[in-house]
């Protein structure tokens, strides 16, 4: 039996928004930019919370469409399909900013 479904996947999802966060809550570029490890933990961080979203159902996804899927999906492929050109200025946007209005989205949406 899996007991792996929405609500699983959603909870996983925020665990690695949290450890985002608590990896760069407060950082200005400069500071992020400093620390190649809390770089590289950040946006490995970012791919599995993506990870856990895409195996959300599509009907999770119909009914959230308020959240958005598509971008989100892209930004991990771009992470991981082009590492070594990674743009650094929108990974600091993504979780300087980003990703407490993709808490709080995940955080109203009833699963």
């Amino acid at each position: 039996m899996n007991d792996k479904n929405d609500a699983y996947y959603m909870e996983k999802a925020l665990v690695e928004i949290g450890v985002i966060i608590n990896y760069t809550k407060g950082l200005s570029y400069e500071e992020f930019m400093s620390d190649g490890k809390n770089i590289d933990a950040t946006i490995f961080r970012l791919e599995q919370m993506i990870e856990q979203i895409k195996h959300l159902s599509l009907e999770f996804q119909h009914t959230h469409s308020n959240i958005p899927w598509v971008d989100i999906i892209g930004f991990r492929n771009k992470l991981v399909h082009e590492y070594g050109k990674t743009d650094y200025t929108t990974v600091y946007e993504v979780v300087s900013k980003d990703i407490y209005v993709l808490k709080e989205l995940f955080e109203s949406n009833t699963y």
